[in-house]
């Protein structure tokens, strides 16, 4: 029996074909790819007809161009999945939990990083060495935070890890979609096998127990645009490897394993233990609720 709790459920008169071509795991996945690659293409060559990408644009009109990139390939082509071949409402996205998923996904994330940065401190990591009045703020937002938020996990949490899920069940999802958030970060400046590992643990399998608990993107994207955003923009330390401005003038020192390095306090054995913690937490609400989804070889 299909689990209640999962969005999308094979139509049972649905002939043996069109669950192979069209209604299968495996089929919406390179579906929504294709989408994705395809709708990403338009939209760059609007933006360039903008001169958003321009040498000459403003850091916001950059800001903006990223920021169409990240988020409308990833909406519309999960738009399409979801309309189009499972014919259901975004109820993942649902407005009406907006206040409380969002909102609180948003807390936890500030609370979740500021933890982090409070560890470190206290082992003598973290350093403040003054304040920045007139960081740019607009465009961190915009990018690592919004952008970052809403489209990655879309693509990660929202098609990857919840279409597993139905085929395959959680524990394969939570492998499958951890793995691929961890190695969709190895090409970032400062990134190594072991940064990526640990974006795999800390983050990949966390947002994936989260999405899994709630069952609403909102909580992950609050989450995920939060940390980014206290991390960067509030605390002065490198996001994912990309070097920002923030509001606190900070360094780190230490060795790499107990600071993050260039990479960030995400490459940080901190920020790994504290996240795991979360996931725990999370792992613990799943199964005593029973809500963790079996592997079947007939799925």
């Amino acid at each position: 029996m299909q689990n209640p709790s999962l969005a999308f459920t094979t139509p049972a008169d649905a002939p043996r074909w069109l669950r192979w071509l069209v209604f299968s795991p495996a089929a919406r996945i390179v579906f929504f790819a294709a989408m994705l690659v395809g709708i990403g293409f338009v939209t760059r060559a609007v933006v360039a007809m903008l001169d958003w990408t321009a040498k000459t644009a403003t850091p916001l009109q950059h800001a903006l161009a990223t920021l169409s990139l990240q988020l409308l390939p990833a909406l519309i082509a999960n738009l399409i999945v979801v309309k189009l071949i499972e014919q259901r409402r975004v109820r993942e996205l649902s407005v009406h939990s907006l206040p409380t998923f969002g909102l609180g996904g948003l807390l936890l994330g500030a609370l979740l990083f500021s933890l982090v940065v409070g560890v470190l401190w206290l082992l003598g990591v973290y350093h403040v060495t003054g304040t920045n009045a007139h960081v740019d703020w607009l465009p961190q937002i915009l990018v690592a935070g919004i952008g970052a938020g809403i489209g990655e996990e879309i693509i990660a949490r929202g098609v990857l890890f919840r279409i597993v899920e139905e085929g395959l069940g959680t524990w394969c999802a939570l492998a499958i979609s951890a793995l691929f958030f961890g190695g969709a970060h190895i090409f970032n400046p400062g990134a190594t096998l072991w940064s990526s590992a640990a974006i795999a643990i800390e983050a990949g399998i966390m947002l994936g127990l989260l999405y899994h608990v709630t069952r609403s993107l909102w909580a992950c994207i609050g989450l995920h645009a939060a940390w980014n955003v206290m991390q960067g923009t509030i605390y002065g330390i490198p996001v994912s490897g990309g070097a920002v401005d923030g509001w606190l003038v900070s360094n780190r020192t230490g060795p790499v394993w107990l600071s993050g390095g260039v990479f960030g306090a995400e490459a940080s054995v901190v920020a790994l233990a504290v996240c795991s913690l979360l996931s725990l937490t999370l792992l613990a609400v799943a199964l005593r609720r029973g809500s963790i989804v079996p592997f079947r070889r007939t799925r």
